[in-house]
């Protein structure tokens, strides 16, 4: 293989691996990385690549007789708008639109650029949902500004610590915490009037939804592996929620 051979093929075992790793890490689903990078490879005329992808890493052979590479995952986050972003550009290399170099490009100033909001914008959102949550699930419109409040409270306080930590499970059982000793104290001082509705409504912005769906389209899709950590690291979220609740309730 030639010189220039060799840096195109290193090339674009990069530009793979980069969009793959971008994707785990903005909360796509294993099957879907896996289904891109192999439509990106197919484009720069490797028929016989392999992908294997985990919530972990993911690992790329280019064909049998090559070197496998290995990307690590460290971060997981829901950024939807990023997972989008690399589609697009997948797409563009496919279809030709894009050169191999040109679809690099695009994806370093996708993995360097924060797409998601400011916190600030990120708790309204949470406060809002926790808010509408509490009036479908039938709660009294004047517990609605508490749980407007609680919700917020129970979000900005979770990415507080786990941007100090990076421990997700103790950030939730905190969150859940306090959110569960506020609803209490306002309910038992008179000024709210269902328990229940309120901690379910303000707890509802760190249900991990997104981890559910993709654990349940993983299984669905026959990723077995990613399925079941996914769902184990929904499970352990969950966990983590109740048991802050439940140490709250039980004095």
């Amino acid at each position: 293989m030639t010189q220039v051979g060799e840096t195109r093929r290193e090339l674009a075992l990069d530009c793979f691996l980069l969009a793959g790793r971008i994707m785990m890490e903005s909360g796509a689903e294993t099957y879907r990385v896996e289904d891109t990078m192999i439509r990106m490879a197919g484009s720069q005329n490797m028929v016989n690549s392999h992908c294997f992808v985990t919530p972990a890493g993911i690992m790329f052979s280019p064909s049998e007789e090559l070197a496998t590479r290995f990307v690590r995952i460290n971060n997981r986050s829901t950024d939807l708008e990023r997972v989008a972003l690399v589609n697009s550009v997948s797409r563009k290399l496919v279809a030709g639109e894009f050169t191999l170099q040109q679809a690099y490009d695009e994806l370093m100033t996708i993995d360097q650029t924060n797409y998601r909001f400011h916190i600030w914008v990120q708790t309204l959102a949470a406060s809002i949902t926790s808010a509408c949550f509490l009036i479908l699930l039938g709660g009294s419109w004047i517990d609605l500004p508490f749980a407007f409040v609680f919700g917020g409270t129970g979000f900005i306080i979770v990415e507080t610590i786990l941007e100090e930590t990076r421990v997700k499970i103790f950030a939730e059982f905190i969150g859940a915490f306090i959110v569960g000793i506020l609803a209490s104290i306002a309910v038992y001082t008179g000024f709210a009037t269902d328990l229940d509705t309120l901690i379910i409504g303000s707890l509802m912005p760190l249900v991990p939804g997104l981890l559910i769906t993709n654990a349940v389209r993983d299984l669905m899709a026959g990723h077995f592996v990613s399925g079941l950590s996914k769902g184990a690291e929904a499970f352990l979220t969950a966990f983590a929620i109740g048991a802050g609740i439940a140490v709250v309730l039980s004095f």
